[in-house]
Order: structure tokens, then C-alpha cells, then sequence
């Protein structure tokens, strides 16, 4: 019988139960749900034990940008009133996160790679052993060596053995901050050690630096490194030495080389061959990284190496520097800053090299860099405008790690001569490569009366000399005389 007809008869939710043979609760259901015309009671929304700290957990991410974890929130949910279980609440807390990430995306944009342009490079630790990896960004091959250490020599000298590898030099380097190839960072811009500038100038690379703070940036190496790790490292391991490590590290580049990369759809060692042709010419000789001798400069401006003198900039007078041969060239190092101030070839003992760049000569320009201030005074020496920017991009490219604590004394000098006369010193400076406060103190001090290089040459000087009566040489003969 039908239940609604049941209950009509009966008059009662469990006469109609009896009648229609189910329970009295199945028919409140059913009557209640006719009433409503049809459709099934609108329910009461049920609270939750958390929706108290709700907002208290919300402000909490808000504040720490989705990096507070629940176990940290607890305590202050409980404080707040919070009574229910800690796994109920994790569910509050990473509902909260996602809510927050779903507003705050960065959006970032897939990168594009370009043949021969870059190459990037990254360190590894896995058992006592540090890998070295590297890759092609185009191609995707990859280069992986193991060592004993991450110190600038085995950067550089593993670097070196990857570019022969390849078969040529890319446009640039890209390297993670490494404690080895960075000299100092200011404002945001990462001034490289001089040994790394000396580097990237004998392979004609240009030296890059991924953003602080960003792995996104380097990903695709930092996939190598892992994959490295548990692909090569843990099945392997332990080797027996360094050499057979290094080994197994060739077979396995071989390998991975030679088979289908899953993000290019193509063999890596394949697109090596297109990509070599536009890769950079190797170096007829391999940088040399070697040990290094202290000099004194003395009153000529000049270091004594083996027997022979060679000139360093005349502001270098009484500085300790160190030198380097180098394939046949001698290296003048600072001792405090890396930066190579003078590079001679090498001369038999007792000989000289002098050069006349060293006494008041421009150095070559170097590539601008993006520059961002942090500090109180990188933004107030930024402010000048253009021509800051142009300082700190120079003196950053020279390797002068002590510019970022200088910033304040040339701040002073700005105060001191006034924003005019301090700016038509750094374009002095900046036109003669001088970096240190001292050379702008310098030329503030001589004052603007001094000359500027000259774009072009002048015009011929030409003089009418006067004419003066002359006697033959004859006249002078000692027959002539008698």
C-alpha cells in the first residue's frame, strides 16, 4: 500500500508503518518530503570543531606566506579555544594553504632555449662524495664528474673538462650563487671572483648568476643532480676511489646521452652534433690553475718575478699582490679582492714589460647588469640615477668585492662636493675603470680642471717656420778653411 495513502488512513507515523509494512521513521521521511512539495528538507548546515580559529589560522598564512606549518599553529588554536583532534586541524591548516596559493601564483613562464646559448651548472653531495653536474640547456646533455671538494680550482678545472667534452664554448654560464666563483653580491648583483672573470675570458664565455632564493630558476639542473643521485650514486655506490667514480660517471653520461630525453622527445647526443656548430671555438690551451707568489709593488710601480720587472697601475704603489704564470703569461692579482689588475708574457731575467695603460690608461668596458638595492645606502648611492648604476655594473664586472662596504663613503663625498660634481667624477671614473672610493675621493680632489680622453683626434697642426739664411757643407771642409 502506498505510504502516503497509509498515513492518511491511519493518521499516525506508526499506523502508516504497520499498514505499509516499513518503519515509522521511513514514513516521516517520506510525509515530510511531500509537504515540502517534492523535494527532500533543506538541511541545516552542520558546524565544524575548527571554524573558530578559522580566521586566526587564515591571517596566521596570510602573514607568513603559506609557509607556516600546522604543527606551529596548534598551540596558539588550542590558546584560542581550539578542542578538537590535531589531524582534523591539519586539514584546516592545508586547506588554508591551498586557498592561499590559489590567490598568490606566480605564474611563472616556461623558459625557451636557444642553440650554443647556455650552459648550466650546479653541485651535489650524496656519501662523502661531491658531483659536479652540468647541462646543455638545449640539447639537454649532460656532464656529470665527481671530486673531493667544491673549491673554485675544481670548479674551474672540471668546468674546462666539460667544454672540451662538448666540443665547443657556450654564450653564457649559468651558475647557481657558489660560494667558490662569488666574490660579493651588491645590490642584488653578483660580483664573480677575478679568477672566474680570468676564466670566462680565456673561453669567451659570459659568467651568470641564477636569481637568490629561486630554484625554479636552475630546475633543470637540479633535476640532473637528483636524478644523478639515485640513478648513478645509490646503485653504484660505494666506489672504490675518485677515479673509478669519475668512470662510472662517464659510462653513465654515455648512457643517459645516448637514449630518448622525455622533455625534448629526441636524443641528446644527437642534437649535440647541430649544437656544436654553434658553440664557441676552443682555446688552443687549457686555462692553467695554479699556486701563486706574493710581491711587494715598488716605487716604479713594478713586480719582480724571476729575475725581470713588470709594471701594475701606478695605485698600487706599496700594495702586497700576488702573481700567477699562466701559459706563458704572468698574472697581477690583488691580494684582498681577487681582481687582476695587469697581465705581462713572460720575458727572460733581466728584462723589463711595461705597459702604459698602467700609468693612467681606460680599461676595457664591461657588460651591465640589472641592478636592484637592498640597503639604506645602495639606495641612496642608486638614486644618483644612470650613471650609479653604470658604476656598480663596472665595479662588479672588475671583481671589487669591497664596493658594497664603500657605498658609504662615497654617499659622504656626495654630500661633501654636491650631486653635480660627484656625478661628473663617476663618469670619470667609470670612463678610466676606477672602482674604489679612494680613485672618486681622487678625483673630486683634482677637480674639474683636469683633461678628458678625447673622442676623436684633432686636426693637423701645421706651422709656417720662419726662413734663416744656411751655409753648404763645403764651406766646412777642412780645405775650405785654410
Amino acid at each position: 500500500m502506498d505510504i502516503i495513502a497509509a498515513y492518511r488512513e491511519a493518521g499516525t507515523y506508526r499506523g502508516a508503518a504497520e499498514i505499509a509494512g516499513t518503519t515509522h521513521k521511513t514514513v516521516r521521511r517520506v510525509i515530510a518530503r511531500h509537504e515540502a512539495g517534492g523535494a527532500a528538507p533543506e538541511r541545516a548546515p552542520r558546524g565544524r570543531n575548527y571554524d573558530g580559529v578559522a580566521a586566526l589560522v587564515a591571517g596566521r598564512v596570510e602573514k607568513t606566506s603559506g609557509r607556516i606549518s600546522a604543527k606551529r599553529l596548534l598551540p596558539a588554536a588550542r590558546a584560542a579555544g581550539y578542542a578538537g583532534s590535531p589531524r582534523n586541524f591539519r586539514r584546516l591548516v592545508a586547506a588554508a594553504k591551498q586557498a592561499w596559493r590559489r590567490e598568490h601564483h606566480r605564474g611563472r613562464r616556461p623558459a625557451v632555449w636557444s642553440p650554443g646559448e647556455h650552459l648550466v651548472i650546479d653541485w651535489g653531495a650524496e656519501g662523502g662524495l661531491h658531483v659536479f653536474c652540468a647541462v646543455l640547456a638545449w640539447c639537454r646533455v649532460r656532464f656529470v664528474r665527481f671530486a673531493r671538494d667544491e673549491r673554485a680550482e675544481t670548479t674551474l678545472a672540471l668546468l674546462a673538462e666539460c667544454f672540451e667534452v662538448l666540443g665547443g664554448v657556450p654564450g653564457t654560464v649559468l651558475a647557481d650563487r657558489m660560494g667558490c666563483l662569488k666574490g660579493g653580491v651588491v645590490a642584488n648583483v653578483v660580483v664573480p671572483t677575478a679568477e672566474y672573470v680570468r676564466f670566462a675570458g680565456h673561453y669567451g664565455f659570459r659568467p651568470d648568476f641564477c636569481q637568490a632564493a629561486d630554484p625554479e630558476s636552475k630546475g633543470i639542473v637540479e633535476n640532473l643532480v637528483g636524478y644523478a643521485k639515485s640513478d648513478l650514486i645509490v646503485p653504484q655506490a660505494p666506489f672504490g676511489d675518485l677515479a673509478a667514480a669519475n668512470a662510472a660517471a662517464v659510462a653513465w653520461c654515455a648512457e643517459v646521452n645516448g637514449v630518448i630525453h622525455s622533455e625534448i622527445c629526441a636524443v641528446p647526443a644527437e642534437r649535440l652534433v647541430i649544437e656544436r656548430e654553434l658553440l664557441g671555438p676552443l682555446p688552443s690551451l687549457r686555462a692553467s690553475i695554479g699556486r701563486q707568489v706574493t710581491r711587494k709593488v715598488d716605487r716604479l710601480s713594478c713586480v719582480r718575478f724571476a729575475s725581470a720587472r713588470y709594471s701594475v697601475p701606478v695605485r698600487l704603489i706599496g700594495e702586497t699582490v700576488k702573481l700567477r704564470t699562466d701559459d706563458g703569461r704572468l698574472l697581477v692579482i690583488m691580494t684582498g679582492t681577487g681582481q687582476v689588475v695587469a697581465e705581462h708574457v713572460l720575458v727572460a731575467p733581466g728584462g723589463a714589460s711595461v705597459r702604459d695603460e698602467h700609468y693612467g690608461g681606460p680599461r676595457p668596458a664591461t657588460p651591465r647588469r640589472a641592478v636592484r638595492p637592498r640597503t639604506a645606502a645602495e639606495k641612496e648611492f642608486c638614486a644618483l640615477g644612470p650613471a650609479a648604476e653604470v658604476f656598480i655594473t663596472g665595479a662588479a664586472a672588475a671583481g671589487h668585492t669591497r664596493l658594497g662596504p664603500e657605498l658609504a663613503e662615497l654617499n659622504t663625498l656626495r654630500a661633501a662636493h654636491g650631486e653635480q660634481a660627484f656625478l661628473d667624477a663617476l663618469d670619470r671614473a667609470v670612463a678610466f675603470s676606477r672602482w674604489r672610493a679612494a680613485d672618486v675621493r681622487s678625483i673630486l680632489g683634482v677637480g674639474a680642471g683636469v683633461p678628458g680622453p678625447a673622442a676623436e683626434p684633432g686636426d693637423a697642426l701645421v706651422l709656417d717656420l720662419p726662413v734663416v739664411p744656411v751655409r753648404p757643407l763645403a764651406d766646412y771642409a777642412i780645405g775650405g778653411l785654410s
